[in-house]
């Protein structure tokens, strides 16, 4: 049986926008998505391979606020609407089918002792991009869904026999959640609305289906991409005064009879939901392990069960999805179940030191958490497996870049931002290079294998909020990734190492090799280099800094002054939204983008005939001038 939610604190309409103000006005009914076409010349933008047009604008219903929520109080005196907290349109996009590799992908090959990865020539390189589209079908693939040729990395926790995953080499047999989400009795839970069909598309899904998962302040979706009418969702859920900030998807579990889907919330919790039966688990119930919110969440690389949450407090936990949760309380420094690796003290300042509260190889593993990891005093904003299973690049509201062996559960090491905190990041698709965006409006170009910046990019006009390489446009020299951000502009970057001018500043301060600089990635702690990251550096401070770990701190790298780096220009710049943006990724037919206000739009590659066309027209129109 349901049970009523609570009685409304504004019955109606009117008595809301009282509380709300005079002329501010905030729809109380629930609308439905909204599919569009849109053309025009604003629609398009053009690179060097082709013109890119907008294919359709799936337009995501904002959910209302709930009856019993408080009154929005907009941070922005000078907004004429008060609008509720969001962390933007937040998708992840799925293919249950096998598809082709991208053209560019590699074969990772790790050695130990440092992040440094040789690049092997792939199988399907020899091919033409022509015969790959031919062998890929129709269908969308998208970067994360393309799985590695291989990793030697061992598996999180090997070697703690307490952590060894259960036998679901049979997937009919795999543990599904406890709780019937369509009738749920949950406070937690305000409404599910389930398609009325839903039993019946699956089965009759055909072979190339494209399934999207989405949030958008209190509300979650589930979408099918390959119907002819996108704006239909599978399944809404609809939460009471928790916004679900954050979600991903196992892309190793997932299959045509289960899919498992992990949502991050405002209120520290974590539900662990499996869409095909509609069953759920609460996570961190109450803030029993950590009552922050949960920025960032993913799935282990590997693991059909265990995953890694981003708490504001600056806290890295790991969940099992079918463990309970007990109260948690830091594991003391060689206690009977510690492991010894506790870099730090409570209370410490965190800025450069990573501090093992519970330990992956702690014996003590019956119940939530597996693994605590305390990085920093701030919030984290975001963090990114590296494509070889072994490291771990966070970013976070103090303006630093830490790479993390996770696996060892060791800080490798620690970069600043130009200015202000650093809000995304991620991988190059051979693990060489990582990108960050933030509130210095610029990309910074990263390889911890040589421990330095390679490049700043300058494009946008305002916080930079997603950044993501196109796996199809990369090969072992030069890369393409794209970035949006809260300037309402796409920008898209053309990279090499070779290309790359380096100011005549530079010139005197060599980039050592990476024997002689990165014997172990690690640095050691100074007086005062704490808070060094808040000042710009000149051009007197030494860019390496060679020094041992002492008492599991780092040095900071100095800030680079603009003088000493290279700047690297957009290939393309434009604005295409009317809201700020908060997502961009890549597919094999198309780049998708999403925004704060739930417009995700999908933008369609040039095909080669458009591409020769426009070449051969360019061409024309050049003879003539």
């Amino acid at each position: 049986m349901f049970v009523l939610p609570p009685p409304p604190r504004y019955p109606n309409q009117t008595a809301y926008n009282a509380s709300v103000g005079p002329g501010h006005v905030v729809p109380m009914i629930e609308t439905n998505n909204i599919l569009s076409n849109p053309s025009g010349p604003e629609y398009q933008f053009l690179v060097g391979e082709g013109l890119y047009t907008l294919k359709e604008d799936l337009h995501l219903a904002t959910p209302p606020p709930h009856p019993s929520e408080a009154p929005i109080v907009n941070p922005n005196p000078l907004a004429t609407t008060p609008q509720p907290a969001t962390a933007g349109t937040r998708l992840s996009v799925i293919n249950l089918d096998v598809r082709p590799l991208p053209p560019a992908f590699y074969k990772i090959a790790s050695r130990s002792g440092g992040v440094q990865q040789s690049i092997q020539e792939h199988p399907n390189e020899s091919k033409s991009s022509t015969s790959l589209r031919e062998s890929s079908e129709a269908g969308r693939v998208n970067s994360s869904d393309v799985p590695l040729l291989s990793s030697n990395a061992p598996a999180f926790g090997e070697g703690n026999t307490l952590l060894a995953p259960p036998n679901t080499k049979d997937t009919s047999k795999r543990r599904k959640p406890k709780n019937n989400m369509a009738k749920s009795n949950s406070s937690f839970i305000s409404r599910v609305i389930v398609h009325e069909t839903l039993n019946k598309r699956l089965q009759d899904r055909p072979n190339d289906t494209v399934f999207a998962f989405a949030n958008i302040n209190r509300a979650f979706q589930w979408l099918d991409l390959s119907s002819l009418n996108k704006a239909e969702y599978l399944t809404k859920i609809l939460f009471t005064k928790a916004h679900c900030l954050c979600h991903d998807v196992n892309r190793l579990s997932k299959s045509t009879a289960h899919i498992d889907v992990i949502m991050g919330f405002s209120t520290g919790e974590i539900i662990w939901w499996e869409p095909v039966t509609q069953r759920y688990t609460r996570l961190n119930k109450n803030g029993i392990i950590n009552g922050t919110p949960v920025f960032e969440i993913k799935w282990i690389p590997g693991s059909e069960h265990l995953f890694l949450a981003a708490h504001m407090d600056g806290s890295l936990v790991v969940y099992d999805k079918e463990k309970e949760d007990a109260i948690f309380s830091p594991e003391e420094e060689g206690g009977p179940n510690a492991n010894g690796k506790a870099n730090g003290t409570n209370g410490v300042n965190h800025s450069s030191r990573m501090q093992v509260n519970k330990s992956v190889h702690s014996k003590n593993q019956k119940t939530n958490p597996v693994a605590v990891w305390k990085i920093s005093n701030q919030r984290i904003n975001a963090f990114a497996f590296s494509p070889d299973h072994r490291h771990l690049a966070v970013v976070s509201e103090d303006g630093s870049l830490r790479i993390i062996d996770y696996l060892k559960e060791e800080l490798l090491d620690l970069f600043y931002s130009y200015y202000g905190g650093l809000i995304c990041v991620c991988w190059s698709p051979d693990g060489k290079y990582v990108l960050t965006g933030g509130q210095d409006d610029l990309i910074s170009i990263w390889c911890p294998s040589e421990s330095a910046l390679i490049a700043r990019c300058q494009g946008h006009h305002s916080w930079v909020t997603s950044v993501a390489f196109d796996p199809w446009r990369c090969d072992d020299k030069n890369y393409r990734f794209g970035s949006v951000g809260e300037d309402r502009r796409i920008c898209l970057w053309d990279f090499s190492v070779g290309m790359l001018h380096r100011p005549k500043a530079a010139s005197v301060r060599q980039r050592g090799s990476v024997s002689s600089r990165l014997a172990s990635l690690q640095r050691a702690e100074t007086q005062n280099t704490t808070v060094s990251y808040r000042l710009r550096s000149n051009s007197s401070l030494s860019g390496t800094i060679e020094a041992e770990k002492d008492g599991g701190a780092l040095v900071p790298h100095p800030v680079e002054p603009r003088a000493r780096t290279a700047m690297l220009p957009p290939v393309l710049s434009k604005t295409i939204d009317d809201d700020p943006l908060c997502w961009i990724d890549f597919f094999e037919d198309a780049i998708m983008t999403s925004c704060k206000s739930g417009h995700i739009r999908t933008w369609n590659r040039p095909s080669d005939v458009s591409a020769s066309s426009e070449l051969d027209e360019m061409s024309r129109k050049s003879e003539k001038s």
